[in-house]
């Protein structure tokens, strides 16, 4: 079957929705079918180019495939028969975010215009699909609050699990992923100032906006913690990331509403680190149980603290939640081959 994988591109940003895409084609060649990626160029500001970015989308055609699987807003709205979704997640600023007041588009005559038009494309384009997926139940429960649209749950896969092999516990907790405010390093680095073990941090990743590597930094040395945090931040090889992984004590992560369990996550489950997050991070609260494989705090700093100072304190609970994490993750077996199956069948 000759498969076309669908996707969006921001130029100088790369995270976990363009990892799956990448990870996909690898998998569908690796199954016997023909694969390419198709990367549409697309941005968020000013809101007032999505409708032109949409319209740009819907008018394109395609020839000499058999199947698309599409994966992000705008570009699953590129028309054709035999269309499969794989939703990362919608256009969340028409959505969740705009019901929480962190839109960028403007509750203005305009921008509900700009709004309403995102939610009737996609309720089209979802109709009209050969099939539904969601990564995860975050993303699951919004296409059905807001569009009204069932799908079936297929989480995806962790990639590279040879390089996750876990070994020494170290001294520091390991944040990793893309740098921006809805990933809150920035509570960790407020926590850090906080605690009174001697534990230290490793924040490594790529920044969205130099703003958001610039917070971190002025938290860093506004709290005198340059000799406790290190920031490595920037797009890092896999075994750089792996050796972070697999040399932490535990692993933290703090997404609001994350759409999937997250890189991050399976990353930390596979070589067996304990994960302290928080309760509202989506999709992690099904995976991580506060006691059993990491901390399950509440978004603020005090408790977020006492999680990274007992995780210090009591290394052999850490261990513990460490092995248990990696026994949660495995036992839900998801791999590539069925994922690849489910989405070509």
């Amino acid at each position: 079957m000759k498969v076309l994988v669908v996707n969006n591109m921001v130029p100088g940003l790369r995270g976990g929705a363009e990892e799956l895409a990448d990870q996909l084609v690898l998998n569908l060649r690796k199954a016997g079918h023909q694969s390419e990626l198709l990367r549409i160029p697309f941005t968020w500001h000013p809101p007032e180019r999505i409708v032109g970015e949409m319209l740009m989308c819907r008018s394109m055609r395609l020839i000499n495939v058999d199947r698309v699987i599409a994966m992000k807003f705008p570009a699953y709205l590129l028309p054709f028969d035999d269309k499969v979704f794989w939703l990362a997640h919608q256009y969340r600023q028409a959505y969740d975010m705009w019901d929480s007041g962190h839109s960028n588009i403007p509750n203005t005559p305009e921008g509900r215009q700009i709004r309403s038009a995102i939610t009737e494309a996609d309720n089209d384009a979802f109709s009209l699909g050969r099939g539904v997926y969601a990564v995860g139940r975050t993303v699951q429960d919004r296409l059905m609050h807001y569009n009204g649209i069932p799908s079936e749950l297929l989480r995806a896969p962790l990639n590279d699990t040879e390089l996750f092999t876990g070994g020494a516990h170290g001294d520091y907790i390991f944040a990793g992923g893309r740098i921006n405010a809805g990933k809150r390093q920035h509570r960790l680095i407020e926590a850090m100032a906080l605690t009174k073990a001697p534990v230290k941090l490793i924040v490594a990743g790529p920044a969205d906006t130099p703003e958001d590597a610039d917070r971190l930094r002025a938290l860093v040395e506004t709290h005198g913690l340059q000799g406790r945090v290190k920031l490595d931040i920037g797009f890092h090889p896999r075994q750089t990331i792996a050796g972070y992984v697999n040399g932490a004590l535990a692993c933290a992560y703090l997404p609001m509403a994350e759409d999937s369990f997250g890189y991050v996550t399976m990353e930390a489950c596979q070589a067996r680190k304990a994960v302290i997050t928080v309760d509202d991070s989506g999709d992690l609260t099904e995976l991580i149980k506060d006691g059993d494989n990491g901390w399950v705090c509440a978004d603020d700093t005090t408790q977020i603290a006492a999680a990274l100072t007992q995780a210090f304190a009591t290394r052999a609970v850490t261990l513990e939640r460490g092995q248990n994490a990696y026994e949660s993750w495995t036992r839900l077996d998801i791999n590539w081959a069925t994922t690849v199956e489910k989405l070509t069948r």
